[in-house]
């Protein structure tokens, strides 16, 4: 008797440990459950905080906010997070800001055009005991499209669309025509397709994205993006660039009326001679067609190096001329010449609009570039230059794509130029870098030299924060001309630097001259 009750106690102690720890195992699960988010609001104080997802497709509003956004999430269990993902895209984020039921977490840097759409409007979150996935709306903003490439295009030419968040397309007319086939690029900034035939010549472009519809009438009003050498001499050839530049009413470069030009037969661009005797005022260049003018915001044909007064002007960095304007810093690997007949013996303004002198210029001379070849600082192939008013401190609160960088530059057809990038950082923010490599096309490399001088341009939108894979100035954008110039007084540092593997295929040999900032919007 004695043996069965002992054989019952030990099978009720027995059972009451299982059950003790099950109920344990039960609640340690429940203290370290999977995650729940409930809602997404915007990281602000009350009443900034705006709700942006109770998780519900149906009656949530879609958001576009921008990189670097703080968020809140809301739920259980989000401390312990492993990943993050808006859209498919890693956040990075800080555990410290992270409580049981919240989570401070940055908006990462999406690149609508790659990623995977399965993932769109998506917001994934594991942590060391779970996963969950949560309906966010979170998309690119509203598309819109700024102009055609071409409207005179014939069947069967490449055509292009510009605009912005040009991505997730869902469908795309042309003129009443649907285009089936088209490809846009990285950034969602155009559109490239085919003219169909018959090429449709009027009605609207219309493009569908995930986000909502763009439409844009096809009409030919011109515009000027570019000129080939804004400081051209008596006799050189110059070409005016933009579109729709056809049948041309009146043409003006400086003041000065052209009379004798070329169009080209796609009205990308219209060419002259700069006429003789020189032109004597600064101006706009200005084209009229039948269908309105296009005129640049900025002077071409200026007195960037008129520096003897004891003040150099706002936007001029570096005119190589001597006088406070002068630029150049004196070390770096480039060298300092006067009116070389190599270089196509440009010609220069010094003192007095009209008259022409010997130009001095800076050029560099390089060999071939090893791989991680060039940095900002050192003595072979940078061109330093000191800090300079870049334009009124009144404009600091400008669009960043207002504002551009210009110089002339000549690489001769002798030493073409074929591999290294030439860039371009601030002083005041060297994490951001703009880069300049015409040598490189879409789908292989050409050596690139100019006809003479040539007048380049870098907008200051092109100016992109490192990005962890393809590398530095291929990041997001500046957002501001206060994050890349400070208060508009900053130094400038072109320099060149080898990004690729293996060596350059050439040396740079190139001159510059007339580094300036200029308002193109």
């Amino acid at each position: 008797m004695k043996k069965i009750l002992n054989k019952h106690i030990h099978f009720l102690l027995l059972l009451c440990s299982t059950v003790i720890c099950v109920l344990f195992a039960s609640c340690k699960s429940e203290d370290l459950g999977s995650p729940v988010i409930t809602s997404v609001r915007m990281c602000k104080a009350s009443p900034g905080d705006t709700l942006l997802s109770v998780g519900n497709p149906n009656t949530d509003a879609t958001w576009s906010g921008g990189t670097g956004t703080y968020v809140v999430i809301i739920g259980q269990n989000l401390q312990n997070a492993l990943s993050i993902k808006f859209d498919g895209v890693a956040a990075t984020f800080n555990s410290a800001l992270f409580a049981p039921n919240s989570a401070v977490v940055p908006i990462p840097d999406i690149i609508f055009s790659t990623i995977d759409t399965a993932k769109l409007y998506t917001l994934e979150y594991v942590t060391t005991t779970g996963s969950t996935m949560f309906s966010f709306k979170l998309g690119p903003a509203a598309p819109t499209i700024s102009a055609i490439s071409n409207v005179f295009a014939n069947p069967g030419d490449s055509v292009y669309v510009y605009g912005t968040n040009l991505v997730l397309v869902q469908n795309f007319s042309y003129g009443g025509t649907t285009i089936t086939s088209y490809k846009t690029n990285y950034y969602g900034t155009a559109i490239g397709f085919v003219m169909p035939n018959p090429a449709p010549t009027s009605g609207q472009v219309s493009v569908k994205t995930k986000t909502s519809t763009a439409t844009f009438q096809i009409v030919a009003l011109p515009t000027i993006t570019s000129v080939s050498n804004d400081n051209a001499s008596p006799g050189d050839s110059v070409y005016v660039y933009g579109t729709y530049l056809k049948s041309v009413q009146s043409f003006t470069f400086s003041g000065a009326t052209i009379s004798s030009f070329v169009s080209a037969t796609d009205g990308s661009s219209v060419g002259f001679i700069m006429p003789t005797p020189t032109i004597t005022t600064s101006g706009p260049a200005s084209i009229t067609t039948p269908f309105g003018t296009a005129t640049t915001a900025y002077n071409v044909y200026n007195i960037y190096n008129v520096q003897f007064v004891g003040v150099a002007t706002t936007g001029v960095l570096a005119n190589l001329e001597w006088g406070n304007a002068f630029g150049w810093q004196w070390w770096g690997g480039i060298k300092y010449t006067t009116g070389n007949p190599a270089w196509g013996g440009m010609t220069d303004f010094n003192g007095v609009l009209g008259s022409e002198t010997n130009s001095q210029f800076a050029y560099m001379n390089t060999g071939i570039m090893k791989s991680g070849d060039g940095t900002s600082y050192d003595g072979t192939y940078n061109f330093p230059i000191g800090s300079a008013q870049w334009f009124p401190t009144a404009n600091l609160s400008d669009p960043v794509d207002d504002w551009a960088i210009q110089f002339e530059m000549s690489v001769g057809n002798a030493k073409p130029w074929n591999g290294g990038t030439l860039c371009f950082e601030t002083g005041f923010a060297g994490n951001y870098m703009a880069r300049y490599e015409p040598w490189q096309t879409a789908s292989s490399t050409k050596a690139f030299s100019t006809k003479g001088w040539q007048t380049i341009t870098i907008p200051l939108s092109s100016f992109r924060a490192e990005d962890t894979k393809l590398g530095k100035g291929k990041g997001v954008s500046v957002t501001s001309l206060s994050n890349l110039l400070g208060t508009g007084k900053t130094s400038l540092s072109i320099y060149l630097h080898n990004f690729s593997t293996s060596s350059t295929a050439t040396g740079f040999y190139g001159a510059f001259d007339n580094v300036r900032v200029v308002k193109i919007k």
